[in-house]
């Protein structure tokens, strides 16, 4: 995905001179939050009806459009009033991320078998109802979606920034629009694949050559496959992301993480840097959400 992205920025390259070749670098730049965005997207938007798939994804990219629409101006504002801000705005995102990743796990010892099994049934219901109108039964799980797309794509935009900072205003702005165009249609029209792979599967496992039937037939079986993976890597990726900002906005766990994965083969710096990550994710997640119960226990909820 990230690849083919950096191909079609290659070629817009050769066409608008400067500003394409700074949005080709700030693309790459942000190919690793993109892997994490991908897999986010398509765990939020899995688990609806099969007739809403397409329709909650395309919710959540309307809604994603709106989130850069409002992201890109505000970044550029607060990179030349207050260039401060960017970091503890960032962090707070980071440690809502962490919060979301923690309350999933936490979710069997803070729900009763018996309200997973009342929201069950409600949902079926709800889903064998034609009077229920499934857009608005889906809009918690849009908003969410929503939300998430907000913290990653503002990590997105301040990343492409960094890479265009001290150009002119109107190179930044062109270069900011361009990307966020780019990690949308990328983003959301391989999520789209993704939640779709089983109907194609459907679909092919119907036609009349063996090979087309065998690829369908593998398709059926791989797609739920798919789906609860992404589930697991999304939540892992809440961690990895949210936690990854929190330890950048602290100076000395950064550099200390950094010290330590200094000299160590590729793999295993990879392995320190995105495992402190993740376990300052973990740790953040917990504390935000011990927060969040005993200001709700102190109202009385």
């Amino acid at each position: 995905m990230a690849s083919s992205l950096l191909v079609l920025l290659d070629d817009i390259a050769t066409i608008l001179d400067d500003v394409a070749t700074m949005t080709k670098v700030a693309a790459k730049k942000t190919a690793g939050v993109l892997g994490d965005d991908l897999a986010l997207n398509a765990q939020q938007v899995s688990g609806v009806n099969a007739d809403r798939e397409l329709p909650v994804v395309w919710a959540v990219a309307k809604g994603s459009l709106i989130n850069k629409a409002i992201l890109v101006p505000a970044a550029l504002a607060i990179s030349a009033l207050a260039p401060w801000a960017i970091t503890p705005l960032l962090m707070v995102g980071g440690a809502y991320l962490c919060f979301e990743g923690f309350e999933k796990l936490a979710h069997k010892f803070l729900h009763s078998a018996e309200e997973d099994e009342a929201h069950r049934e409600e949902l079926v219901k709800a889903i064998a109802d034609p009077q229920v109108d499934m857009a608005t039964y889906e809009q918690d799980k849009v908003k969410g979606a929503i939300r998430t797309d907000f913290i990653l794509s503002a990590e997105i935009i301040v990343i492409a920034l960094g890479t265009v900072a001290g150009t002119s205003l109107t190179n930044q702005l062109a270069v900011l629009v361009a990307v966020s165009i780019a990690m949308t249609l990328g983003v959301y029209g391989f999520v789209a694949g993704i939640v779709k792979m089983d109907d194609a599967g459907l679909w092919l496992s119907r036609k009349g050559g063996a090979v087309a039937q065998s690829f369908g037939r593998f398709l059926l079986a791989a797609a739920p496959k798919l789906m609860k993976l992404l589930t697991v890597l999304g939540t892992a990726a809440m961690f990895l992301v949210g936690g990854g900002i929190l330890v950048h906005g602290i100076a000395p766990l950064h550099h200390a993480i950094a010290h330590l994965a200094e000299g160590q083969a590729w793999a295993v710096s990879a392995v320190i840097e995105n495992g402190a990550n993740a376990l300052a994710g973990v740790v953040a997640g917990a504390l935000v959400l011990a927060g969040v119960m005993a200001v709700q226990k102190l109202r009385g909820k």
